[in-house]
Parts: structure tokens; C-alpha cells; sequence
């Protein structure tokens, strides 16, 4: 079980999917929510996560400067990065991907999958040797 798993994107209806698709099935302890690129940015430094789920279009902070951000941080370098997205374009998952998430998902998706797509960005960072 994942102990805090960070969300974040600009919609209420995806953020509340994640936390129910997470906590409800007992695969997360706690979701913390940032609806935006900017609120994530002033929660990570206060917070340590599992996980962060990004969502890649946002009107304030784009989700790949969020990306990019998070690499940069001592503190949270390590943490494994779930990139979303609803249009699917593979120049944005190819930038994503190259700025460091480890996994995409496109949206919309189940509650299987994001699980799935979750295990598989924390199997790539243990085989990495990255907690």
C-alpha cells in the first residue's frame, strides 16, 4: 500500500476518480489533491509522497514544467511521476517521458489501469534502485 500519493490536475471530476479509485480500494493510505501546477509546487516542498500522478495540461503551471520541477528538487528527485492526459498527443508524452515521468497514462481510464500504470512506474524506479 502506497502511503500519500500526490494528484495533480485542473479537474475536480479526475482528482476526485483518483482519490476514490485509490484510497477506496485500500491501494493508497492518503491522496493529497493540487488542482493546479502551483499548488503542487508549494506542497512538495512541505510534503513527501509516493507517487505523483501529473497531469500534463493545466492552465497556470504546465504539468511538464511540473515534471521538470520535481527532477530538479533534491528533496524529491526520486519520487515516481504518473503522466496524464487527456488529448494523448505523442509529442507531449515524448517531452514527458524525457523530463523524467516515469509512466503515461491517457485519459480516461480505469480504475485497473491507473492501478497498473502506477505498479509499472514503481517497478521501473526499484529496478533503477530508486526508493
Amino acid at each position: 500500500m502506497l502511503d500519500r500519493v500526490l494528484v495533480v490536475d485542473d479537474s475536480n471530476a479526475i482528482r476526485a476518480f483518483v482519490r476514490a479509485s485509490l484510497e477506496g480500494s485500500g491501494r493508497a493510505r492518503t491522496v493529497v489533491e493540487a488542482a493546479s501546477g502551483f499548488e503542487a509546487l508549494r506542497m512538495l516542498p512541505r510534503e513527501r509522497f509516493d507517487v505523483a500522478i501529473v497531469d500534463i495540461n493545466m492552465p497556470d503551471i504546465h504539468g511538464l514544467e511540473v515534471i521538470k520541477l520535481i527532477r530538479a528538487s533534491k528533496a524529491h528527485h526520486a519520487v515516481p511521476v504518473l503522466a496524464i492526459s487527456s488529448e494523448g498527443a505523442s509529442r507531449d508524452r515524448e517531452r514527458a517521458l524525457a523530463l523524467g515521468a516515469d509512466g503515461w497514462l491517457d485519459k480516461p481510464f480505469t480504475s485497473e489501469l491507473l492501478a497498473s500504470a502506477i505498479e509499472d512506474v514503481l517497478g521501473k524506479r526499484a529496478k533503477q534502485g530508486t526508493p
